[in-house]
């Protein structure tokens, strides 16, 4: 009786252990063909959710690349800028390839810019490689309903862009000079991603948006392709031969969680107040 458990209670053990073994194994062979999927969908308004699964993924051993998926007509400036920065990082680290959705114009640019490789889709609407600062005016409207503001200020340009009132020549000369700064910026970040010289940027970079297929005329866009193939090249360049494991954390925003009161803060947040944006707004 005792022989007999001592063998079933040893065969477990040795099942235990195979089971084990067929794990790590698995894994080990996994780990070698691991690609991380990041989207970025939708009205670029805050960075941080980016720019940590950027990353994440970029400190993994184990993600020989990375896949970066842009549906976005861009947004606010500075988490552009951020993310920007951080796939420029993890390109400098390993291979980084931008699969282009229906629209990744504007900001939406500006963050696949640094990729070492660009794929979109024929019909892709993007570049749009602009600024604009939209300054609401409901001037009109106070002096119909007989509504004045009254302003103690300690500069005359600390109340710019007030809504309340015409906006003068010197302050339109002050916002023109911003404007034009943050372009310059944009300019400088298409041209040093993409390898093209100054001077060819500026004769794009007016604010017109592209077809996938003009911006590969322009070198804006490496390849015309679908996320399939944003994958399958991605593999390649890290040196994938077998099928790649696809890794991906990113949860989207659906019909159902907005009826539910879940859609975020910082959507509702981004239009009511001015702000210089990288925007593709038609």
């Amino acid at each position: 009786m005792k022989r007999s458990c001592l063998i079933i209670t040893g065969l477990l053990v040795l099942l235990v252990f195979i089971s084990l073994f067929l794990t790590l194994f698995q894994k080990k062979i996994s780990l070698g063909s691991r690609l991380a999927l990041i989207r970025i969908e939708g009205p670029i308004i805050d960075s941080k959710d980016a720019v940590d699964e950027i990353k994440e993924y970029t400190k993994d051993n184990s993600i020989k690349a990375i896949v970066l998926r842009v549906d976005s007509p861009g947004g606010a400036v500075a988490p552009s800028q951020e993310i920007y920065e951080e796939v420029k990082k993890a390109a400098a680290k390993k291979k980084v390839v931008v699969s282009m959705g229906s629209v990744a114009a504007s900001g939406g640019y500006y963050i696949s810019a640094p990729a070492t490789k660009i794929i979109a889709n024929p019909g892709t609407l993007t570049g749009s490689i602009g600024v604009i600062m939209e300054i609401p005016n409901i001037e009109g409207l106070m002096n119909k309903i007989g509504i004045k503001t009254e302003v103690i200020k300690s500069g005359r340009n600390k109340d710019i862009a007030s809504a309340f009132r015409s906006m003068g020549k010197e302050e339109r000369e002050i916002l023109q000079g911003v404007m034009d700064n943050v372009h310059e910026q944009f300019m400088k970040a298409v041209s040093e991603g993409r390898k093209i010289n100054m001077e060819e940027i500026r004769k794009i970079a007016d604010g017109r948006v592209f077809t996938g297929e003009q911006a590969k005329n322009y070198g804006l866009v490496d390849e015309l392709g679908t996320l399939e193939d944003a994958v399958k090249t991605a593999a390649v360049l890290a040196g994938i031969r077998e099928e790649p494991e696809v890794v991906s954390k990113k949860d989207k925003l659906s019909v159902i969680d907005i009826l539910r009161d879940k859609f975020p803060k910082e959507v509702a947040d981004f239009f009511p107040t001015v702000k210089i944006k990288y925007l593709y707004s038609p």
